[in-house]
């Protein structure tokens, strides 16, 4: 039996890369047989880069950025001939603002990560949009790029107060002739009831009563950089980095699909009789362009069932099946939250043994 094992990571636990081989190896306790395909998948959040690596090869590159309160922060981007792969969490990721104020964090490690993109020699540079702690409309990326104006750019939104001049003919020169490609699978405006602030600000720490302050704070950005390209879907991705790649002339697209299509999730799906996929806490949320329901609509594409392993499943078959998943199977059934926790590689592996029981011909 042909096995697709292709999950995202299990966020703060194990990685793709590590779930998926987690998976396998207790897959293979109960059916040593079966051929197992190793597709770890990411949507443009943290574990991008690994991921794309994992699947491509290609040349990793470390580098040292700005983090969002300018502390040296190192990071990596993955070259593979003239396209460059960058994972704006390594430099403004929410494990990177702890206890710090999300007002003051600002993106401009993400601007020095494309610089080194472009200066390695890229062609075209991929920018996974996910997992950001940031919320300053992408000005810090503008800055580091070479944007000027009459306030500090590079201070989080807090910095942008009283903002009534940006020039960013800097900005768009030092990335002229080079494709950006935002991957993001969120289709947030920058401002508004569904903006950045609103629907991702309260788990960035940003205080609920000063929501409607940093949205005016933007929504000022926004009328001095440029109001259109605030209202194009993605803009508010990733507190609004994908705004500030489209004004120097980045476009969108799925991250779930551009990783997919950069790993052949569609022809190994074909080629095999079951997909497996999961992720930490499987919910109706994971419609909202994350892997499992990715995943699930190119097995269905392939005509092939697809099944999820997660930490916590948190929705009925109905739902479930909405998802295109024909069952899902929890770790916190098998043991204990606690021991999951402790173990989270040896749980997984334990819980793939005992679905292979049932899946496994």
């Amino acid at each position: 039996m042909r096995v697709l094992i292709a999950p995202d990571k299990f966020a703060g636990t194990l990685t793709a890369v590590e779930a998926a081989e987690a998976i396998a190896e207790g897959w293979r306790r109960h059916a040593p047989g079966d051929e197992l395909d190793l597709c770890p998948m990411a949507d443009g959040g943290p574990g991008f880069v690994d991921v794309l690596h994992a699947s491509l090869g290609g040349e990793l590159l470390a580098v040292t950025v700005r983090g969002p309160f300018g502390d040296p922060t190192p990071a990596t981007i993955l070259q593979v001939g003239d396209t460059v792969y960058v994972e704006s969490a390594h430099a403004c990721g929410r494990h990177l603002i702890g206890d710090g104020d999300a007002e003051r964090a600002s993106t401009y490690g993400v601007g020095e990560l494309l610089v080194r993109a472009v200066d390695a020699g890229a062609t075209t540079v991929v920018i996974g949009l996910g997992g950001s702690g940031t919320n300053d409309g992408g000005a810090g990326l503008l800055a580091a790029l070479g944007a000027a104006a009459d306030e500090p750019l590079d201070q989080g939104v807090q910095g942008l107060i009283g903002l009534t001049h940006i020039d960013l003919a800097g900005a768009r020169d030092r990335v002229a002739g080079v494709e950006l490609v935002a991957a993001s699978d969120v289709d947030s405006p920058l401002t508004g009831l569904f903006g950045a602030t609103k629907i991702f600000g309260p788990q960035k720490g940003i205080d609920e009563a000063r929501l409607p302050v940093v949205d005016g704070i933007l929504e000022e950005f926004a009328a001095v950089a440029g109001r259109r390209s605030s209202l194009e879907k993605g803009a508010g991705a990733a507190g609004g980095l994908g705004y500030a790649l489209f004004l120097v002339g980045g476009a969108r697209t799925p991250g779930i699909a551009l990783v997919a299509d950069a790993v052949g999730l569609r022809t190994r799906a074909a080629a095999a009789d079951l997909v497996v996929t999961g992720e930490g806490a499987f919910d109706f949320s994971s419609r909202s362009g994350k892997v499992p329901y990715g995943v699930a609509e190119v097995a269905a594409d392939a005509l092939r069932p697809c099944i999820a392993l997660a930490g916590q499943v948190l929705i009925g078959s109905r739902e479930m099946r909405a998802l295109g998943v024909e069952s899902a199977y929890a770790v916190v059934d098998l043991v204990t939250e606690e021991q999951s926790y402790a173990d989270p590689a040896g749980s997984l592996a334990g819980l793939a043994e005992r679905t292979a029981r049932t899946w496994s011909r």
